[in-house]
């Protein structure tokens, strides 16, 4: 990986400076072509360009004198000065005193700023010393200065071969200094995806304490904080795995124990075979059977394969028909059980079986909690955006900060949560899956009054 990356960095590195290279190299093939070509050591870069605009204009050089800062009456052929015509006073200015010597196409001279009468030719020396005046690619005419630099053909390839040896030197310079940085900044940015490999790879053999440290806000930095907190949820499920394996095989253990003792009982004659003495093993065996199936329901649910047969339902009547089984068994225990509705209640698309399992589990608890001759109150609340279904009991509550802990699995709050009076310590981690599987919320308080309320709300969408 180190390797990738410093490659990647050296490679856009020498694209970069490649490019730069030839970029510049045609950029300074024409600068100093025009520097030393088109009159820039001369200073008259200027007047080549106005004398080529006035061949444009014009086809031929008649009236190009004032371009060149003479005039038509001066004596002595002397070149204008800042005193003459607009527009060749400035231009002359500039050039110092400098002759100046234009010739056509052919090389014919056809003005001398130093000479009135000009006649002749240029050599073929001054043709090669001359500034050629083009429009495109055609030699229109010539325009020699004096006074200034001179350079021949060959002059501009030496100085460029100059030039390009120099580039390529900032080049060999400036590719040094990119491998340094590729290296320092490929050294840097692996550095933290090391430590998150050597990390996962301690993951992987089992340790699960294992975390990584985080600095700064980058991506690399939120991958590090990814890392971590699934390597927590790694640990807690972990936890929660070991947590469960003891709490089912402790669950298990003593109405198993139970069950066995009973039945070698009766094998060895100790117990006759009587149908009260076999009722007892049949309850220790219902027992576990419940549990069994209560394990496969959250695992289910864990899973999300739990199926759910919803249907219209009617909430009110589900409601009714719950409480009627209950009935029995809070009139053994002189327990009021109350019931009250509130609002229209409209029909629900839910599975019918599982809302009365939560309710049951629910109601089942409530009684478990409630003194004899006290009451739970069972109360359904609809509004146009919600239905709440609540159950309210008498019992001492839940203690402080256990509203959540309750709903874990082989959770017991206290001592009435026993497995001497039916409690596995699964039915209310069984109703909270139940109802979220169905797109419900179950949550636990104290009610002001005393006691604890359960509530299970299914928020309504609008039709």
């Amino acid at each position: 990986m180190r390797l990738k990356l410093f490659i990647s960095f050296i490679l856009i590195a020498l694209v970069s400076i490649a490019s730069l290279l030839i970029v510049v190299r045609q950029s300074a093939i024409q600068e100093v072509h025009t520097y030393m070509f088109r009159g820039g050591m001369a200073g008259v870069e200027g007047i080549v360009t106005e004398l080529e605009n006035h061949y444009q204009s014009t086809h031929s050089w008649e009236g190009v004198e004032h371009l060149l800062g003479i005039t038509g009456n001066s004596q002595g052929n002397r070149r204008g000065n800042q005193g003459d015509s607009p527009g060749s006073g400035g231009m002359m200015g500039g050039m110092m005193n400098q002759r100046l010597r234009l010739a056509d196409a052919q090389g014919n001279l056809v003005l001398d700023t130093e000479i009135s009468d000009v006649t002749g030719k240029l050599s073929g020396i001054e043709l090669r010393q001359a500034i050629p005046l083009q429009l495109g690619d055609e030699i229109v005419g010539y325009l020699l200065p004096e006074g200034g630099m001179v350079f021949t053909s060959g002059d501009d390839t030496d100085l460029l071969n100059r030039l390009t040896r120099a580039a390529y030197v900032a080049a060999g310079v400036a590719i040094g200094f990119a491998l340094i940085l590729a290296f320092l900044l490929s050294t840097r940015l692996l550095r933290p995806v090391s430590a998150l490999t050597k990390a996962a790879s301690r993951l992987a053999d089992g340790d699960l304490s294992m975390r990584v440290s985080v600095q700064g806000d980058d991506e690399l930095a939120t991958l590090g904080q990814t890392f971590n907190q699934m390597a927590t949820s790694l640990e807690n499920a972990e936890e929660i795995r070991r947590a469960m394996t003891a709490d089912i095989a402790h669950e298990l253990r003593t109405p198993l124990a139970v069950q066995r003792a009973q039945l070698e009982a009766l094998q060895d004659g100790v117990y006759p075979t009587t149908d009260e003495n076999l009722t007892s093993v049949l309850e220790q065996n219902i027992l576990l059977t419940r549990m069994v199936e209560d394990l496969r329901t959250l695992a289910l649910a864990d899973s999300g394969q739990l199926q759910l047969e919803k249907t219209p339902t009617d909430l009110l009547k589900l409601v009714e028909r719950v409480l009627d089984r209950f009935r029995a068994q809070a009139k053994e225990r002189e327990v009021d059980l109350r019931f009250s509705a509130q609002g229209e209640c409209r029909i629900l698309s839910l599975d019918p079986g599982r809302v009365e399992q939560i309710l049951g589990n629910l109601l089942s608890n409530a009684l478990r909690y409630t003194p004899d001759g006290s009451r739970v109150e069972t109360s359904l609340d609809c509004s146009a955006d919600m239905v709440v279904l609540s159950v309210y009991d008498s019992g001492p509550g839940i203690p402080e900060g256990s509203q959540e802990l309750i709903f874990k699995r082989f959770y017991r709050a206290d001592h009435s949560r026993s497995r001497s009076e039916g409690g596995s310590g699964l039915g209310l981690a069984i109703a909270r899956q139940l109802a979220e599987a169905q797109g419900g919320i179950l949550t636990a308080d104290n009610h002001p009054k005393g006691g604890a309320i359960f509530r299970l709300t299914f928020p309504l969408e609008d039709d």
